[in-house]
C-alpha cells in the first residue's frame, strides 16, 4: 500500500499560481498586546517591526506547491463552510485577559516565538489548547493567565526535547527556570507531553532503558504490527502495560513495506508500500530516524514531462495548461462555497469536468494529454477516482501539511519498522475474524486461538473494515459502521525494477510520461528514480486511478513490457539503450486480503468528522482504533499513522487508570469521615480555582459546564487580598455565618455545585460577602461542614482524586 508517500505530493519546479497558507484567525480573546517577546513571525518584516496583537504565530513553511501527487490547494482559497478547521484557532470559549496583567507572563527565554513555531509544527494551536489538553484538564482557568504560562511551559519543554531527541527530557531542568507558583503548570505541561507522546518518545537508547523490565499493568491486545500499531506498543510497554501484537503477515510494517532486490550482483532497497517522508518539521518518523542516525535524501524538484511518443513537453505549454489546470481548482473551490451544503453529495471530477468543457474545442491533443496527467496526479494524491472524491472536503487537511521537505530514507522505510519492531512482542500469522468487547474485556480471535485482555486496539486499514472481514460482538455502535461506509478507501499500485544501471541519469528523483488515451492516464505516468538511496540502480513506476484497479489484474509481463515501451521511446531516440531489468515486482495492494486498497479519502458524502468517528472508542473504554483512517489532519501518511499509535496508547493509559479508580470506590462506595476529610484537604492543596476566601476543585470534562465541583469557603482568620475587591455595606449574611466563631479561628465550609455555577461566583464583584449572598440567595446553595457531605458527594471526591491521579500516572509512567 502506499500511503500517500503518494502524498509524495513532491517535486515539480514548474511554477504554479501563487498559493497563500490558511489565513490566520481573528486574535483570540486572551491574546495579550504588545508583548515584546513575541514580535511578528515574518521572514519578510522590517528590522523594527510592530509588536505583535497576539500569540498568533504563521509558520512560514514552505507553500510551493509541487507536482508529484500533492494534494494542491487553490490558490487564495475562499473560505468555505466545508473547509477544515484552521489549526492555530480555538473553537473553545475564552477568558479575556486585560493588558495590566502582562507583567504575570513569565519568561522562561527569549525564543517564545521560535518555540511557538516548534509548537506548530507538533500539531499544537500558537496561542490556545487542543480540545485534547482541555479535556485533561491541563489548567483550571481555560482562556486565562494560567494558560498563556502552560502554553509557554508546554512549548519550552517540547523545543527542548528537541534540541536533542536522543536524550530523555527531565521534568527537573525546568524547575529553575519557573517561578514556584508556576511549579503546577510545569507538572501539568510535562505529564501531558510525555503520557501523549510529544516528547520522550522513540527508540533511542535512553528512551527504551525506561521500559519496565516486567509489566505491571493491563494487558493490551493490539490487532495489526503496521505503524500505528507499532507506535501503540511501543508506548504501552513504557507505561507499563502488558501488550500482544497479533500479525496476519509474516511480518511487519502493514503498508510500509521495503523489499530487497537483487539480480546481476545488484542490489537495492525498494519500498513497495509508504515510501515518502512528507514534510520533514515535526514529523514523528523524522524523529525517529534521527534517533537511529539516519540521513535523508530530499526529492529533488527536477521533473520533466514526455509525450505519448517520448519527446519533451514544451516548457511553454507545460505552464500554460499548469496554470489553467490551477484556475479551474480555484473555481471549484468557489463553487463548492456557493453550493454551500449541496457541494457534500457533488465529486471533485464532476466540477473540474464542467469547467474543463469551458475550453470546448479550442484545445490541442497535446494539451488535453497535459490536462490529464494532472488529473492523473491528483488521483495519486488521493487514491481515488476524481468522481469519488468529495467536492466540498476532498482537501480538509490541507491546513495541516506538515511543513519541511518531502525526502526518502536511504535504504527504505523498513528500517524504522524493524527499529520499532525490536523487542515488540508480534505474533505473527495470525488472521483476526472476532473480536468480542464488554464490561470484562476482549476477546480477539485468531482462527480457534482465542487471546484474552483488557482492552484490545485495532489499527487494520480501512478497506478490512469495510470488507467486514472482522467480526465484532457486540457490532459496532451505527455511527462507526456509517462512517466506516462513507470514507472512501482508494488505491495506488508499483512496478518497481532493479536495472543493470542507470540510464536515466543521476540529476533527477522523477519524471512524468503522458497518456493519449484518458482512460490510461494513470498507467505509469510518473517515475521514482531511487537511484541514490536504494544502493542500486533502481525505478519505480506508479499507476494511479481507474489505472491502478485494472493493474491488479494485468499479469506482470505485460505490465513490465509497458514500462519498457515506454522508457524506450523516452531514451532510445536520445540514443540511451535501455536494458532489460533483472528484477521486477508488481503490487496489488487491492488484493491484498490485509489492506484490500491504499489509503483513505474523502469520498462524496464523507467529511472530516468521519475520521474522527472511526478514531472513537467503544465499549467504555475496551476497544480502540488506530491508524491513517482515524486521523482528520494527517489521513493517507505514514507519519498520520504512527500518530495514532500514540494517541490511543495515551487514551488507553487514560481509561485504564479511571478504571483502577472506580474499582476501588466500588470496593468501598462509602468513605468514612476522616478519609473523605483527609481526601479533601489533599485535593485542595491544589484547587482549580481560588479567590478570596473560596476555592474549587472540578470533576468531569473541561468542556462540560455542567459537571460537578466542590466548593470550600473559608470563614474567620487572614484571607487572601483579592485584586479589586471593594467594601460592600451588606455585610448581614457574612456576620450571620461567622457569629458563633472567634475571629481568630478558622471555619470550612463546603457545598456541590456544577462548573458554571462556580464560574458565576468567581465573576461576582463586592468581595466574600456578596459572593456568599450570591451563593446562598441567588443559587440556594447550603454550606455544610465536611462531616455533612454524603454519598454522592463521596463520588464525585473520588473521581477527582481519580482523575488527578491519572494525570499524575501519566508522568510517571516513563519516569
Amino acid at each position: 500500500m502506499i500511503y500517500r508517500s503518494p502524498l509524495s505530493r513532491n517535486n515539480r519546479d514548474v511554477k504554479m499560481s501563487e498559493q497563500t497558507p490558511p489565513p490566520p484567525p481573528p486574535p483570540h480573546p486572551f491574546s495579550i498586546p504588545n508583548l515584546p517577546f513575541f514580535p511578528p513571525f515574518n521572514s519578510n518584516s522590517d528590522q523594527n517591526p510592530t509588536p505583535s496583537p497576539s500569540f498568533y504565530v504563521q509558520p512560514q513553511f514552505p507553500t510551493k506547491r509541487k507536482r508529484t501527487g500533492f494534494r494542491r490547494k487553490a490558490a487564495n482559497p475562499s473560505p468555505s463552510p466545508h473547509s477544515a478547521e484552521i489549526p492555530n484557532a480555538n473553537p473553545n470559549p475564552a477568558t479575556s485577559v486585560s493588558a495590566d496583567l502582562a507583567d504575570e507572563i513569565i519568561v522562561i527565554n527569549k525564543e517564545a516565538t521560535a518555540e511557538a513555531v516548534t509548537a506548530l509544527s507538533a500539531g499544537f494551536p500558537a496561542d490556545s489548547l487542543t480540545d485534547e489538553e482541555i479535556e485533561a484538564n491541563v489548567v483550571s482557568d481555560v482562556g486565562g493567565i494560567e494558560q498563556v504560562n502552560y502554553i509557554l511551559i508546554r512549548n519550552h519543554i517540547l523545543s527542548r526535547w528537541r534540541e536533542n531527541v536522543t536524550s530523555w527530557v527531565q521534568k527537573e531542568t525546568f524547575k529553575s527556570l519557573i517561578p514556584p507558583h508556576c511549579e503546577p503548570l510545569l507538572n501539568s505541561a510535562y505529564n501531558y507531553l510525555v503520557s501523549h507522546g510529544y516528547v520522550n518518545f522513540g527508540v533511542a537508547p535512553a528512551i527504551k532503558e525506561k521500559i519496565p523490565a516486567e509489566p505491571t499493568k493491563a494487558n493490551v491486545i493490539i490487532v495489526g504490527a503496521g505503524l500505528a500499531g507499532l507506535a501503540a506498543a511501543r508506548q504501552l510497554m513504557a507505561f507499563g502495560f502488558k501488550v500482544t501484537v497479533l500479525e496476519g503477515r509474516k511480518r511487519c510494517g502493514g503498508r510500509v513495506y521495503t523489499k530487497r532486490m537483487e539480480g546481476s550482483l545488484k542490489y537495492a532497497s525498494t519500498d513497495l508500500g509508504g515510501s515518502v517522508l512528507t514534510g520533514t518539521h515535526g514529523n514523528p518518523l523524522c524523529i525517529i530516524a534521527k534517533q537511529l542516525g539516519l540521513s535523508h535524501h530530499k526529492i529533488r524538484d527536477k521533473c520533466p514531462l514526455y509525450r505519448p511518443d517520448g519527446q519533451p513537453v514544451d516548457p511553454d505549454l507545460d505552464r500554460k495548461v499548469e496554470g489553467a489546470f490551477n484556475k479551474l481548482l480555484d473555481k471549484a473551490s468557489v463553487l463548492r462555497k456557493n453550493m454551500g451544503e449541496v457541494a457534500m453529495d457533488v465529486s471533485l471530477g464532476a466540477a473540474l469536468e464542467t469547467f474543463r468543457q469551458e475550453y470546448g474545442d479550442s484545445v490541442t491533443d497535446e494539451e488535453i494529454n497535459l490536462f490529464n496527467w494532472h488529473l492523473a496526479n491528483l488521483e495519486y494524491a488521493n487514491a481515488g477516482l476524481l468522481s469519488k472524491l468529495s467536492l466540498a472536503y476532498w482537501d480538509q487537511d490541507d491546513p495541516y501539511d506538515m511543513g519541511g521537505d518531502h525526502c526518502f530514507l536511504p535504504g527504505g522505510n523498513g528500517r524504522l519498522v524493524q527499529a520499532l519492531a525490536e523487542n515488540v512482542p508480534i505474533v505473527y500469522e495470525k488472521t483476526v475474524h472476532t473480536i468480542r468487547y464488554g464490561v470484562d474485556g476482549v476477546q480477539v480471535i485468531a482462527g480457534s486461538q482465542v487471546y484474552e485482555g483488557d482492552v484490545a486496539l485495532c489499527t487494520v486499514p480501512l478497506g478490512v473494515l469495510k470488507n467486514g472481514s472482522i467480526k465484532f460482538v457486540p457490532e459496532l455502535p451505527q455511527r462507526k459502521l456509517d462512517g466506516i461506509k462513507r470514507l472512501g478507501f482508494g488505491l495506488l499500485n508499483k512496478v518497481a525494477m532493479l536495472f543493470p544501471y542507470v540510464f536515466w541519469g543521476n540529476d533527477l528523483d522523477t519524471f512524468g510520461h503522458l497518456s493519449a488515451d484518458q482512460s490510461r492516464r494513470g498507467e505509469f505516468f510518473l517515475f521514482y528514480s531511487y537511484a541514490t538511496v536504494a544502493g542500486g540502480p533502481l525505478l519505480i513506476a506508479l499507476v494511479a486511478g481507474e489505472a491502478a484497479h485494472n493493474f491488479e489484474s494485468m499479469p506482470p509481463t505485460d505490465a513490465v513490457a509497458l514500462v519498457l515501451q515506454i522508457l524506450r521511446g523516452i531514451y532510445e531516440p536520445q540514443g540511451i539503450e535501455v536494458p532489460d531489468p533483472l528484477q521486477s515486482v508488481c503490487t496489488r495492494w487491492g488484493t491484498d486480503s490485509f489492506s484490500l486498497g491504499s489509503y483513505s479519502h474523502v469520498a462524496v458524502g464523507a467529511s472530516g468528522d468521519d475520521y474522527d468517528i472511526l478514531a472513537e472508542s467503544v465499549g467504555d473504554g475496551r476497544l480502540f482504533f488506530a491508524g491513517e483512517a482515524t486521523t482528520r489532519r494527517y489521513p493517507a501518511t505514514m507519519h498520520g499513522a504512527f500518530i495514532t499509535g500514540l494517541r490511543e496508547a495515551a487514551n488507553i493509559a487514560s481509561y485504564a487508570t479511571s478504571r483502577s479508580m472506580q474499582s476501588k470506590i466500588d470496593r468501598n462506595p462509602s468513605m468514612s469521615t476522616e478519609s473523605c476529610a483527609a481526601l479533601l484537604a489533599d485535593l485542595f492543596r491544589e484547587p482549580d480555582l481560588e479567590f478570596g476566601g473560596f476555592s474549587v476543585i472540578f470533576g468531569g470534562k473541561a468542556t462540560d459546564l455542567k459537571s460537578p465541583a466542590v466548593l470550600k469557603v473559608l470563614l474567620g482568620g487572614a484571607r487572601k487580598k483579592v485584586i479589586g475587591e471593594g467594601e460592600h455595606s451588606n455585610k448581614s449574611l457574612f456576620q450571620q455565618l461567622q457569629s458563633h466563631y472567634n475571629q481568630q479561628q478558622q471555619l470550612h465550609v463546603y457545598t456541590l455545585l456544577t462548573r458554571q455555577q462556580a464560574m458565576e461566583l468567581r465573576e461576582v464583584r463586592g468581595g466574600d460577602e456578596m459572593r456568599l449572598n450570591y451563593l446562598c440567595k441567588k443559587l440556594g446553595v447550603k454550606l455544610i461542614g465536611r462531616k455533612g457531605l454524603g454519598p454522592s458527594a463521596d463520588s464525585v471526591i473520588a473521581s477527582i482524586k481519580a482523575e488527578r491521579s491519572n494525570q499524575r500516572s501519566n508522568s510517571s509512567m516513563l519516569s
